[in-house]
């Protein structure tokens, strides 16, 4: 609708824009697959030929467009803003909190992400793109691990595999080494129930960064607990603890309790082997719960600010871990994530 203003991004970018809002706005992810499919279709089109199927009305006999995709896509390239885009922008478009902007500002990067190698639903490369687009200097990828076969964890030789992706996604990018973005290599790595990793070491050894999080048994007794998280902060390889207690507050997976453990044991062991605690940003977990939170604080830990991001709108979700490290006093530099690249690689392989 010409009311709405004039617009000058083209069609994908408004698809993309759209696909972006409803992630961050945590949408299903099937209302978002279809913007992002339809961006794929017309991205490698001349865009006289995209004009041309707009004046046919054609557009709907390509894959991947629908209806609602279409009337986007006419919208943008006739210069229009698209009607779905001006009403996401108004809806979910402004500030996600009322504070942390000025600690995201300093954040260099996020160390925990998905793409659809496991749980995620984009691929590597759109996460990198949005990466890039919200400011990072580096994200790391890092998909689940073999054993948790209900987000498609990565076998070794599947992860071996994506490693070379990642070196393809940075040299088309042309970030790795050259001071620009860089797409780190890692692992959200499942702590066994005894406290091992669920990777094999030499394969461990070749990433960049490593969140250890525990995905099972999370009602396991609280001696053991506390047995099993220590043993993977001991790990040489492990330098981020994830998502510490588990618990779920909101969303569509209902809520979980946190697990029970000695969590000043735990955090102390943090210390000793300079494993940083995650913030876990994603709304549904607020992980650590603000107590243990203020307690790794006073004990002295490392952080890190993580998304969690399952797609690539959900990158923005760090705002929310900001806003909580924030309120609860934590300078900048004890955010690992406010690195820069250099010596977070320096810290993490130390």
């Amino acid at each position: 609708m010409s009311d709405h203003g004039t617009y000058q991004g083209g069609p994908v970018a408004a698809l993309r824009r759209i696909a972006f809002l409803l992630e961050r706005a945590r949408e299903d992810t099937y209302k978002v697959k279809a913007f992002r499919g339809a961006a794929a279709t017309i991205l490698p089109l001349p865009a006289e030929d995209v004009a041309r199927a707009v004046e046919d009305g054609t557009l709907t006999q390509l894959p991947g467009i629908g209806a609602s995709s279409a009337k986007v896509i006419a919208q943008a390239v006739r210069g229009e803003v698209p009607e779905r885009l001006a009403a996401l922008e108004r809806d979910h478009g402004g500030p996600l909190t009322a504070g942390g902007a000025e600690l995201r500002a300093a954040l260099r990067g996020d160390l925990h992400s998905h793409s659809d190698w496991s749980d995620g639903g984009s691929p590597i490369e759109e996460m990198a793109f949005t990466a890039i687009e919200l400011g990072h200097d580096y994200l790391v990828l890092t998909d689940h691990s073999p054993r948790l076969t209900v987000a498609h964890g990565l076998s070794a030789e599947r992860l071996t595999r994506q490693l070379g992706v990642v070196d393809a996604v940075n040299s088309h990018l042309g970030g790795q080494g050259t001071g620009e973005f860089s797409l780190l290599k890692g692992i959200e790595v499942d702590i066994l129930d005894d406290g091992s990793l669920d990777q094999d070491d030499d394969l461990l050894a070749r990433l960049d960064v490593r969140v250890a999080s525990v995905h099972s048994k999370l009602k396991m007794d609280a001696p053991a607990m506390t047995k099993r998280m220590i043993g993977a902060v001991r790990n040489p390889r492990t330098n981020v603890l994830g998502h510490c207690t588990g618990r779920m507050v909101m969303g569509n997976r209902g809520t979980r309790p946190e697990s029970k453990f000695d969590a000043k044991a735990v955090f102390e062991a943090c210390v000793e082997h300079d494993v940083a605690v995650e913030i876990n940003s994603r709304p549904e977990r607020r992980d650590p719960p603000t107590k243990l939170l203020e307690l790794a604080r006073d004990l002295g830990c490392l952080f890190s600010i993580d998304s969690d991001a399952h797609a690539p709108g959900q990158l923005d979700f760090q705002v929310y871990g900001c806003e909580r490290a924030e309120a609860a006093g934590i300078a900048a530099e004890r955010i690992v994530n406010t690195w820069p690249r250099e010596r977070l690689l320096a810290w993490a392989n130390g």
